[in-house]
């Protein structure tokens, strides 16, 4: 069934791998810590504990570089049984550091995209993670002149989103939500009644993978941001 766009005045964006890269980051990361580790367990273990970490920390330090670097450290103790070396704790440390001050690498079309949408709709941003992390990036990214807003979720869920649309006075027959992830940007949307687009990143976080018997909805997948422009 074709989807009606024609009622659209507001659309908002996910940032991390729908803007530009994000993803990508995290999964070096993780390769490098567990070669810091490959003393004490495998790679594999590594990587399952590093994640378990991540999730019971969730409701502690929300996401983002902080919170996983932090979920690092406390995984290399509990790995190591609190023998890593203070050198190793450091170097955890600074790859922290290094994802944050990651130069903002722009995904293919965002600004054709964003400049051909401007004066047509009111373009916001919709991410979740680290509030003074994504407005470094949004500074570094040039975008931020394109958007009549920005909002950074503590969560993307159903009620998150429906608190900031009635915040915003948006009608939610009137908005549509672009992102990366069906978790998070196209799932709780459809659920609240707007509208949504996918634009499938080829790398996913754990978290936000969703089994294929729960993809189900009216929604529209895109396979590179410029392809909406048909649409709308």
């Amino acid at each position: 069934m074709e989807i009606d766009y024609s009622d659209i005045k507001v659309i908002g964006f996910d940032a991390d791998d729908t803007l530009w890269v994000n993803e990508t980051y995290f999964r070096e990361t993780e390769e490098h810590f567990a070669s810091l580790l490959d003393g004490y367990e495998t790679k594999n273990k590594i990587d399952q504990e590093l994640f378990k970490k991540e999730m019971e920390n969730l409701e502690l330090y929300g996401y983002g570089i902080k919170g996983f670097t932090l979920s690092m450290i406390e995984s290399a103790l509990e790995i190591s049984n609190n023998k890593v070396s203070q050198a190793t704790l450091g170097t955890i440390l600074n790859l922290g550091k290094k994802m944050i001050s990651h130069p903002v690498e722009l995904l293919d079309g965002v600004k054709e995209v964003l400049h051909a949408l401007k004066d047509k709709y009111r373009l916001i941003v919709l991410t979740k993670g680290d509030l003074l992390d994504q407005e470094r990036k949004l500074g570094r990214s040039s975008l931020s002149t394109y958007f009549h807003h920005v909002e950074v979720l503590s969560d993307k869920k159903e009620e998150n989103y429906q608190n900031l649309l009635d915040h915003l006075e948006i009608d939610v027959n009137e908005f549509l939500m672009i992102g990366n992830s069906l978790k998070s940007d196209v799932l709780p949307i459809i659920n609240i009644g707007a509208k949504a687009v996918h634009v499938p990143f080829h790398t996913t976080w754990q978290h936000e993978e969703v089994p294929v018997e729960n993809q189900n909805g009216n929604y529209l997948t895109i396979h590179n941001l410029t392809e909406i422009l048909m649409y709308l």
